[in-house]
């Protein structure tokens, strides 16, 4: 009898017409498109249960949150118009992106693929959000989080004395993975955005929830230890190697 094959979706976020890779797992999905109607022909993240209209402050979030409600995929994930893991290293073409059966391969011996660590140069995590960010809320966040999940709170206090971090947010892992991690991201998330008025911040601030979602899943990481995971490099395909270091000012 021919054993069933897992379905795998890895959805691309984007926001305008771009090329894509030629492997059918991937599936372009247009983030924000509750707020500019303009139809590229893509899967729209503004359709059934979705949060397409705070794509503004969520940023790539609006996309995950739609995969989370309404996709049924054996195996998930999320990339960029422009980012991608891939095989090796300073091989920049879209054949070099990592299909389908690379992904099978990894995941019968990891439980989820990630970027590569970003390493900050001159601070811990926490510092160096309080240099690019509004310092406030990293510290609400901790309050929310130990309010709700206090048996993350360690784990949230070991990552911002850290001086790396998984960004981008990106992972492929099998689906009831990727729901266990964003019903626990959303409750903290939208327990945020109660608390937080961003109607004053800079356009880059009010960005919050994506920027903050990226330190959080290294927390989520950090307390769910028991998940194997797969690290690859990401890189820029219209650009370079996406940039494993940045620096802190």
């Amino acid at each position: 009898m021919k054993t069933k094959e897992n379905k795998i979706s890895i959805y691309v976020a984007t926001h305008k017409k771009a090329k894509f890779p030629e492997d059918k797992i991937y599936v372009p999905i247009r983030v924000g498109a509750a707020l500019n109607k303009e139809d590229f022909g893509y899967l729209r993240d503004d359709t059934k249960d979705n949060i397409s209209s705070k794509n503004k402050s969520f940023c790539e979030l609006t996309a995950t949150y739609w995969i989370w409600k309404n996709d049924n995929s054996d195996i998930v994930g999320l990339t960029h118009y422009r980012r991608y893991f891939f095989k090796k290293y300073k091989r920049m073409n879209f054949k070099n992106i990592i299909d389908k059966n690379d992904i099978k391969k990894i995941l019968n011996n990891y439980d989820i693929i990630v970027p590569n660590r970003t390493f900050i140069i001159k601070h811990n995590a926490k510092q160096s959000w309080y240099k690019t960010h509004i310092a406030k809320d990293y510290d609400l966040v901790r309050d929310i989080i130990k309010g709700k999940f206090p048996d993350y709170l360690e784990a949230f206090d070991k990552f911002s004395k850290k001086k790396s971090l998984f960004i981008c947010n990106m992972f492929i892992s099998k689906k009831e993975i990727f729901d266990d991690y964003y019903s626990w991201l959303f409750d903290i998330l939208f327990e945020l955005e109660k608390k937080c008025d961003i109607s004053n911040y800079d356009d880059y601030n009010k960005r919050l929830f994506g920027f903050m979602s990226e330190r959080l899943f290294n927390v989520w990481l950090i307390k769910n230890k028991h998940l194997k995971i797969k690290k690859m490099p990401v890189y820029n395909t219209d650009r370079r190697p996406y940039n494993q270091w940045f620096m802190i000012n």
